[in-house]
């Protein structure tokens, strides 16, 4: 059997992808271990008890000032920005998209405009965004969609296009107009795509939650790191970048599930 036509069980995938995992736990252990025998005092690399100290306060007791648990509460603050940012660009995406990628009179107007915007490094806009729109939410949540919109019509948008012209030209001999080719040829076939543009675009959007928190806002987990890195509390930090990263993972594993549930046409091929 050759490596490239060999597709694990299901089973035994899932524990090829927890090795490497494991291996980088049992890594940092040790150095964590090495680094406090040298240095008892050491906050670079923190030991799991540590960390589980660190964040048993964070998590069940109550902060005196705000009377809030302030893990939860960076979580959900962070998770309403990221959830309503991406989906203000994934319904801009889906009607952008369709638009341009059906109607070639619009894509020939249009389109520049979105590659300009697109190539654009969106956390340079930030200052901008907090000039206009002042250091509550919606700036914030304007990043997320600034940041990401843009490529997801790009490749909503492409896909479409690239959509057998025969498709199109069935539809009109039937007696579609624009509006019955773009509801009823493209709509379908855009949905998968727009799912797999989400999922693309989940890390860069936790970055630009992340950048925004950092800079003006006074709970979620982007804010929580930067605010006590200055007191080089790693015990802290890792478990949070951990659990963003646990939180990208179930997010796309969410968003894998449902385009397979939904759209299982689309994914036949796939191994």
């Amino acid at each position: 059997m050759r490596w490239v036509t060999a597709t694990p069980a299901r089973s035994r995938a899932i524990l090829l992808g927890a090795a490497p995992l494991a291996v980088l736990a049992l890594g940092y252990v040790i150095a964590a271990a090495a680094r406090h025998a040298d240095n008892p005092a050491d906050k670079i690399l923190p030991l799991p008890g540590a960390m589980a100290a660190a964040m048993a306060g964070l998590l069940f007791e109550a902060d005196p000032l705000s009377g809030q648990y302030l893990f939860w509460a960076d979580t959900i603050a962070s998770l309403w920005r990221l959830g309503l940012g991406l989906g203000l660009a994934t319904l801009s995406a889906l009607l952008v998209g369709l638009v341009l990628g059906v109607l070639p009179p619009v894509r020939a107007t249009l389109g520049p405009l979105v590659t300009a915007i697109a190539v654009v490094p969106p956390v340079a806009l930030l200052p901008i965004l907090f000039i206009v729109f002042g250091l509550g939410e919606t700036a914030k949540v304007a990043l997320i969609v600034i940041g990401v919109a843009p490529f997801m019509i790009r490749d909503v948008a492409g896909h479409i296009a690239a959509l057998p012209h025969e498709q199109v030209i069935k539809a009109l001999t039937l007696g579609a107009n624009s509006w019955g080719v773009m509801l009823r040829v493209a709509l379908p076939q855009a949905m998968p795509r727009l799912i797999a543009a989400l999922r693309l675009s989940l890390g860069p959007a936790w970055v630009f939650l992340i950048s925004a928190e950092a800079i003006a806002a006074d709970v979620g987990l982007g804010y929580r790191i930067f605010l006590v890195r200055r007191y080089l509390a790693m015990d802290v930090i890792l478990p949070y970048v951990v659990w963003i990263a646990l939180l990208a993972v179930v997010m796309d594993f969410v968003l894998a599930r449902a385009s397979r549930r939904m759209f299982g046409w689309a994914h036949l091929g796939a191994r």
